[in-house]
C-alpha cells in the first residue's frame, strides 16, 4: 500500500505540475495579447482626460489604441508620472510610452524610439482676415502675443523691431489676437491647432513654416522588439487613411506634412 501511496503521489504531482503549465502559459498568452501603455495625462491634445471623466483621451491615445488593434492587441493605458514613464519601460512595468515624447539623441542613449509620428514645434497664427502676414519675416515691428516663459516668447523676443505681450495662459494669447490688441501669436503648434479646431476654427489661421521642429515617437525599452511591430502598425495606418482621420480630429487639418 506504501508503494501504491507513492506512485499515486507521483502522478498527482505531475498532474497539478502539467496543470501548473497549462495556467502559466495561458496566463502568458493572456498577457501577450495586452500592450501596457504608460502616460502623462495632462497633455492636451495628445493626452488628457475630460472634466469629469476617468477615460484617457487624445491624439496618442487614439493612435495608440489604433496600432494595438492592427497588432490584435488589447491597449491598456497606464497614469504616472512623465519623468517615470522611461525608467517604467526598462522596468518592464509598461511596454511603450506615448506621451508626446521628443525624440532626442539622449533619450536615444536610454530607450529605443519608433518611427516620428508627429512633427511639433512653433507657428504662426493670425486672425483669418489677416493677408499681410504670410510668416515670422513679416511680423517685423509688429505686435506678437506669447505666453510667459515659453520658447514661443523666446521666438518672439528674436524678431526685430517687434513689440511682445506676455500672458499667463494660451487663452489670454488668443483672445488678445481676437480682441486685435496683436497682429500674431507665436506658439507651439499641437496647442495652436487643438486651439483652432475647438474654439478658433472660423476667426483665425496658422501661417507659415512650422519652426524649431521636432519630433514625437513612442518609446519602448532599449532593442524591444515591440518598437518594429509598431512602425509596421503605424506605416499601414498612414497608408490606409486612419491616421489621417485621428489625426485631422484632434488639429483639424490634413496631415501630410507630419507624416
Amino acid at each position: 500500500m506504501k508503494k501504491i501511496s507513492a506512485v499515486m503521489c507521483v502522478l498527482a504531482a505531475l498532474m497539478l505540475a502539467v496543470a501548473g503549465c497549462g495556467s502559466d502559459t495561458k496566463q502568458a498568452a493572456k498577457e501577450q495579447k495586452v500592450i501596457k501603455v504608460g502616460t502623462e495625462p495632462t497633455f492636451a491634445p495628445f493626452e488628457f482626460q475630460e472634466k469629469g471623466s476617468k477615460e484617457f483621451t487624445g491624439f496618442d491615445m487614439d493612435l495608440a489604441r489604433a496600432i494595438g488593434k492592427k497588432l490584435g492587441k488589447k491597449v491598456e493605458i497606464q497614469n504616472m508620472g512623465f519623468d517615470a514613464l522611461i525608467p517604467a519601460l526598462n522596468s518592464g512595468n509598461i511596454d511603450v510610452a506615448a506621451a508626446g515624447m521628443s525624440i532626442t539623441d539622449e533619450r536615444k542613449k536610454a530607450v529605443t524610439f519608433s518611427d516620428p509620428y508627429y512633427t511639433s514645434g512653433l507657428v504662426v497664427v493670425v486672425t483669418k482676415d489677416n493677408d499681410g502676414v504670410k510668416s515670422i519675416k513679416d511680423l517685423e515691428g509688429k505686435k506678437i502675443a506669447v505666453q510667459i516663459g515659453t520658447t514661443g516668447a523666446d521666438k518672439a523676443g528674436k524678431v526685430p523691431g517687434a513689440k511682445v505681450t506676455s500672458f499667463n495662459t494660451n487663452a489670454e494669447v488668443f483672445l488678445e489676437l481676437e480682441n486685435k490688441g496683436v497682429d500674431a501669436v507665436i506658439i507651439d503648434k499641437p496647442v495652436a491647432q487643438y486651439y483652432l479646431i475647438k474654439e478658433g476654427k472660423d476667426k483665425d489661421k496658422i501661417v507659415g513654416d512650422t519652426m524649431d521642429a521636432e519630433s514625437y515617437g513612442f518609446a519602448f525599452k532599449k532593442d524591444s522588439k515591440l518598437a518594429a511591430d509598431f512602425n509596421k502598425a503605424l506605416a499601414e495606418l498612414k497608408k490606409d487613411g486612419e491616421y489621417d482621420k485621428i489625426y485631422t480630429k484632434w488639429f483639424g487639418k490634413d496631415a501630410k506634412a507630419a507624416k
